[in-house]
């Protein structure tokens, strides 16, 4: 992480430069771009501030704290911090989450009978194919995934077999599991 500190009414300190450094790696486990950091220490009168503002990962997060000692001031600055980012984090996973499902269903129209042919004229015909992207996921996890989307049915890979199978909600609001027997 890229940290700039700076220091207003305060004697320049490596101690309490490196302090606010090493406070600070502890985020790298959230982000995974290169992020910024800037650090503004200031002393007013019996107050101690700490001010940290981080840019990362498109979000940008502030923290202010005044206590009666720096390195508390700082402490507690960086668990609002945490916070903040924390919550960032599963807000842009849930949205990312939700665009994606979005994508995943694409509908094509598609006209299979031939205007002229007799013999199909009477049979359904395909109006609309559905593609869907399928991926691993145990029946629980599917259970839960169909809570979530207002389709009838979802298919997908079962993890603990590997195969195909179909989840779909009942009238009753039950679900049935259709997969191969073999």
């Amino acid at each position: 992480m890229q940290t700039s500190v700076t220091f207003m009414n305060l004697d320049p300190s490596e101690t309490l430069k490196a302090y606010a450094c090493e406070k600070l790696d502890r985020f790298d486990k959230y982000v995974e771009n290169p992020a910024k950091a800037n650090v503004v220490l200031t002393v007013e009168k019996f107050r101690h501030i700490a001010d940290i503002n981080i840019s990362a990962d498109g979000f940008v997060v502030n923290g202010h704290e005044e206590t009666s000692d720096m390195y508390s001031a700082i402490d507690m600055a960086l668990d609002k911090l945490e916070k903040q980012i924390v919550k960032n984090k599963k807000k842009f996973k849930r949205l990312r989450s939700t665009a994606a499902r979005s994508k995943m269903f694409r509908y094509e129209e598609a006209n299979v009978t031939a205007p002229g042919d007799l013999e199909h004229e009477a049979a359904p015909r395909i109006v609309r194919i559905k593609n869907i992207e399928y991926k691993p996921m145990d029946v629980d996890e599917a259970v839960l995934q169909m809570d979530l989307i207002k389709d009838s049915f979802l298919v997908f890979t079962n993890a603990q077999t590997g195969k195909v199978n179909v989840l779909y909600r009942l009238k009753d609001g039950s679900y049935g599991l259709i997969q191969p027997s073999s």
